[in-house]
């Protein structure tokens, strides 16, 4: 049994070897190509892939949070500017209470490890959180505001993360802030255009160039409907916590193999 596990071991680091000599080549690829400099990930399949491997669901978020870590790094090293990450929607909100819990303790704590990490003041990463925030529990809240606070000056990079966000609902509020300017006669109707709607969304009318959802479903699933217009859409079955730089490179690769054309 003893050589059985030892030829076993030896297999995996001999795959781990490979799987680095193959994402580094295949990371010069695509560095000779123009690199999407707005990336917005669904992050799916936390739940699936603890399942898959007889974990409670908590696990499965707890390593999608890890994976996340490394997402922000691999778009870092790729020239990547902005990351968007859909981590919790409005919907989300209504499941298991335990999980609701469970989720809510690991955004509090790994909204507090952002807001001291030496990464993140190293690299002038700025951290912004999206959302109904008035629906997060109060200690989340209040660990977003200390990760935005300690961060606001940065401008090398912009990790955004969406929390208690929708789509439709940044929409129908946005439209409802510009309403009651031209109730209150502010706001002339004549002026309203696409420029303004976007300005009052809480996510901003910034567009990501690429698109991703991990976990085998293929939709928007509510993230980003304005925004996302011309953005190009890649899926990928990989459950969110095997995602692999691997897995991300050959996504931008499939971008950088599209024309946009923007509806011309």
């Amino acid at each position: 049994m003893g050589g059985l596990r030892m030829i076993d071991a030896f297999g995996r680091a001999a795959r781990g070897v490979l799987e680095r000599a193959y994402a580094e080549r295949l990371r010069r690829e695509v560095l000779a190509s123009e690199v999407p400099g707005h990336v917005a990930v669904i992050l799916d399949g936390n739940r699936r892939h603890a399942r898959l491997h007889g974990l409670a669901a908590t696990d499965g978020h707890l390593l999608g949070s890890e994976t996340l870590e490394q997402l922000l790094e691999w778009c870092r090293r790729l020239g990547v500017h902005t990351l968007t990450v859909y981590a919790l929607s409005t919907e989300n909100l209504r499941r298991d209470p335990d999980e609701v819990r469970a989720l809510m303790d690991l955004f509090a704590c790994k909204l507090t490890e952002l807001a001291a990490d030496e990464r993140v003041h190293k690299n002038r990463i700025r951290v912004r959180v999206l959302g109904r925030l008035d629906q997060l529990r109060p200690d989340v809240a209040a660990a977003a505001a200390r990760a935005e606070a300690a961060t606001a000056t940065y401008d090398a990079f912009e990790f955004r993360i969406c929390l208690a966000y929708g789509g439709r609902q940044e929409i129908v509020d946005a439209v409802r802030s510009i309403a009651d300017d031209v109730a209150a006669g502010h706001l002339d109707p004549a002026t309203v255009d696409e420029g303004l709607l976007g300005a009052r969304l809480c996510a901003g009318a910034d567009e990501p160039d690429l698109l991703i959802r991990t976990g085998g479903e293929v939709r928007l699933s509510n993230f980003m409907l304005f925004q996302a217009a011309y953005s190009e859409l890649v899926f990928t079955d990989v459950h969110f916590p095997a995602f692999r730089e691997l897995d991300f490179l050959r996504l931008v690769r499939t971008y950088q193999q599209r024309v946009r054309r923007f509806g011309r």
